[in-house]
């Protein structure tokens, strides 16, 4: 079958190990099941893997890709949830939880192995390219937002970086839940397309907000970390799911965190339950995914290089 992988790891140029060409059919132990990949997103978390990140040589080559939408071998419309083994179900009693392609081949392919446990009915409101965007960064967003951020209708929220995957689904699924949605970036376009897309205001990176806000949804990291902590009201929280501007910032503003009794709280994906009710919340509201380009698994390289150089506002959606 065809697929997309990671071939070799290059640090510092990943995409020199992105291959693209026929593999092996998917295993399929007891307990999983196999799906016919409609269209499946990309996440930064492939680059990663393509810089070594969360895999080592013995585990190449790998097929990329955590999130996607298809069918299954029932003909029923599916979405997978991509975290394996987080209640054991298709693995081994001591294995950890892992995210699909740590240990597992991912869904750049035309056929993709999962345990039957990850598989969720697809709403037939979403096509296959939107609901192949939730699993991971979509996901990530509702979970920082209304699980560990704490937020409801009414409060606000500063979004760090819009135009990321996770950074865009926080400014729409903050939106239509009835939040004051705020918003920064370096660049015009996207702080337009910010305001477009539901955000009360979006500014510069680092400039002043009207007022100080209720949560900060962090990205980013180093470079907006000083921005994201004074930015907080007295007892607000930072939920913080990413540093891609690097994971030591100049400055960690501890005395303000402790003074203003601030929360600073990780957060890694969401659950499986979480992700169902994302599901329903898109279908019932008709929020959808913000995709910056669609194209077909041929074309792989072109949305690795998109991602890779930022210039993208939403998800890259290959389909097969």
């Amino acid at each position: 079958m065809f697929a997309a992988y990671a071939a070799r790891i290059d640090k510092e140029q990943p995409l020199d190990g992105l291959e693209l060409g026929e593999r092996p059919e998917p295993k399929v132990p007891p307990g999983w099941t196999t799906v016919s990949v409609k269209a499946a997103s990309l996440n930064h978390h492939d680059l990663w893997t393509l810089r070594g990140v969360g895999i080592t040589e013995e585990s190449l080559p790998m097929i990329l890709g955590c999130d996607a939408a298809g069918v299954d071998a029932d003909g029923n419309e599916v979405v997978l949830y991509s975290v394996i083994g987080q209640t054991g179900h298709g693995v081994g009693p001591r294995e950890p939880r892992s995210i699909l392609t740590e240990r597992y081949q991912g869904t750049f392919a035309e056929r993709v192995a999962v345990p039957q446990w990850n598989v969720l009915p697809k709403p037939k409101e979403l096509s296959f390219e939107e609901a192949a965007c939730l699993p991971t960064a979509w996901l990530t967003a509702y979970r920082m937002l209304f699980t560990n951020g704490g937020v409801g209708p009414g409060d606000s929220v500063l979004v760090q970086g819009a135009g990321g995957g996770v950074a865009t689904a926080a400014i729409v699924l903050g939106a239509a839940a009835g939040l004051r949605v705020f918003a920064t970036s370096r660049d015009e376009a996207k702080r337009k397309r910010a305001e477009e897309l539901g955000a009360e205001l979006a500014v510069e990176s680092g400039a002043r907000l009207p007022h100080r806000v209720d949560a900060v949804m962090e990205t980013v990291g180093a470079a907006t970390w000083s921005h994201s902590v004074k930015s907080l009201k007295p007892g607000g929280t930072l939920v913080i799911s990413g540093a891609t501007s690097g994971p030591n910032p100049p400055a960690a503003e501890l005395n303000r965190v402790f003074f203003l009794e601030l929360k600073i709280v990780g957060s890694t994906m969401g659950s499986k339950e979480e992700l169902a009710s994302l599901l329903s919340f898109c279908a019932a509201k008709g929020v959808r995914p913000v995709i910056d380009s669609t194209l077909p698994l041929s074309e792989a390289r072109e949305g690795f290089a998109k991602m890779a150089g930022g210039d993208l506002f939403g998800k890259v959606v290959l389909t097969v």
